[in-house]
């Protein structure tokens, strides 16, 4: 994208003409879904309502911090809490297609509840080119449905508008950073937050395992990166496997969990190189996450590139 001043400017436009009434976005706090709302937002002002959604699958800290990074912004902003609901929907699912479909649909559903509220015949979006591209359709594989994409049920009642459906992740941060965000170097969360880095079940017990993970994974490597021990990777997180290992508490014999290390560089998210991270922080990581963490045994690296895996591992 040469133009982000004439993209910005047509989207505003575009938006303009296509929104007649009242339109509601699904705001995570992201760099897709900020962006989104923020070229809505000055489009059509107060006849957005911006909802942020609670699912019980965000980090550590993320929907009070979202909540106060949207209300600064001066977004017309709605919390909903739905982390029950999401509990319960996801109990005891593991395949992690169903599980991109069943947080996709009940979204909408929650959103289109949202909506009716207020009278919304709009929803917005932030889904950018990598999400409805590896969702498939037409000539294209599925490698994996993204929730905002192939998670939308069929009778949906609402219109959908993709301010970004075009626009790939560096596109997209170059239009935050003209825009003023503070969100614009961000690193990318899944959708389905959590629950598609916990393999297997994605029980409340085993979310809170993984949130006290994935917040010593960002901090230590965050400290790392301002130390100039290494270079901050493009996105860096931890994983739950379904896999339980022996090993030793004191001199007693346990059985723990197993925490993945992730770190990846990247442009676009199309393809990825696992980052260099130095064996010094990846021990710190290792120590920190067994010693406060007690449910986990064992933590390991991923250094496999993108392709042949994806970065998220669901």
């Amino acid at each position: 994208m040469k133009d982000v001043a004439g993209f910005v400017e047509e989207s505003i436009q575009k938006l303009k003409a296509e929104i007649k009434g009242t339109a509601i976005i699904a705001c995570s706090g992201g760099v897709d879904s900020t962006t989104s709302a923020v070229l809505v937002d000055r489009a059509i002002g107060k006849k957005l309502i911006t909802v942020f959604v609670d699912t019980g699958y965000l980090r550590k800290g993320e929907p009070e911090h979202v909540k106060e990074l949207l209300t600064r912004m001066g977004l017309n902003l709605r919390f909903v809490d739905a982390s029950a609901e999401f509990y319960k929907a996801l109990k005891g699912v593991t395949d992690p297609e169903r599980k991109r479909k069943i947080i996709g649909n009940l979204f909408i559903k929650i959103f289109e509840r949202e909506a009716e509220k207020i009278k919304a015949d709009t929803l917005i979006q932030g889904t950018i080119a990598p999400d409805w591209i590896e969702s498939g359709g037409d000539l294209r594989d599925v490698i994996k449905s993204h929730h905002n994409v192939g998670g939308l049920p069929a009778d949906m009642k609402i219109k959908l508008v993709e301010p970004l459906r075009d626009l790939y992740k560096d596109e997209v941060r170059k239009v935050a950073r003209y825009l003023g965000l503070a969100i614009a170097e961000k690193q990318p969360f899944p959708g389905p937050g959590l629950a598609v880095r916990i393999l297997g079940e994605a029980t409340r017990e085993r979310t809170a395992i993984l949130s006290e993970a994935c917040a010593i994974v960002e901090e230590e490597i965050e400290a790392a990166a301002s130390h100039g021990e290494c270079e901050l990777p493009w996105q860096y997180f931890a994983v739950l496997l379904p896999v339980k290992s022996v090993g030793v508490r004191g001199d007693v014999r346990a059985y723990g969990e197993t925490v993945v290390v992730r770190a990846v560089e990247s442009l676009d998210a199309m393809t990825a190189s696992a980052s260099p991270l130095p064996y010094s922080l990846l021990e710190r990581i290792g120590i920190r996450i067994t010693n406060t963490t007690p449910e986990v045994i064992r933590v390991v690296y991923d250094i496999t590139h993108k392709p042949p895996a994806t970065i998220e591992w669901e």
